[in-house]
């Protein structure tokens, strides 16, 4: 086996992304496992709390996500089955989707809000603002780099 130090930068980097996106998704599994929900479940949660002033379509909760509409309809559909979301028509055009958070759903996610900010101080743990500053100058490039592609 090949030494990382050996590798060039670029390769190491879009390595560990893989490797840091795996690794975080199982943790966060497991974490979430007593509440019966996934981490791309919260994810979605997440997003549309704090992403969209109003209830967002499937198409643009999945261009936030990097994910498929497909994707996020089924994801959607689970969160639903739990009551922790409701997939609704749109007023104005009924081919539309909206994704609509229920009023258990709030108080679902306030009762798991210790256990994810734990979660979040835990990988970010010992990285200083400086740092976190020059990770999210970095994430925002890559991702710019990478929408370019689409």
């Amino acid at each position: 086996m090949k030494n990382f130090e050996e590798m060039p930068d670029t390769f190491y980097l879009l390595g560990s992304l893989f490797v840091i996106a795996n690794k975080m998704g199982t943790l966060l599994d497991r974490e979430l496992e007593e509440y019966d929900v996934t981490s791309k479940q919260w994810f979605l949660s997440v997003i549309i709390q704090n992403f969209f002033d109003e209830p967002p379509t499937l198409k643009e909760a999945a261009q936030i996500m990097g994910t498929s509409y497909q994707n996020i309809k089924q994801i959607a559909f689970k969160l639903e089955e739990k009551n922790l979301m409701r997939l609704e028509k749109d007023n104005k055009d009924a081919r539309v989707v909206r994704l609509v958070l229920t009023p258990n759903s709030h108080s679902f996610w306030a009762q798991t809000s210790p256990k994810g900010a734990a979660f979040m101080n835990s990988v970010f743990k010992g990285i200083d603002n400086e740092q976190l500053a020059v990770g999210r100058q970095i994430m925002q490039q890559l991702l710019s780099n990478i929408n370019d592609w689409e």
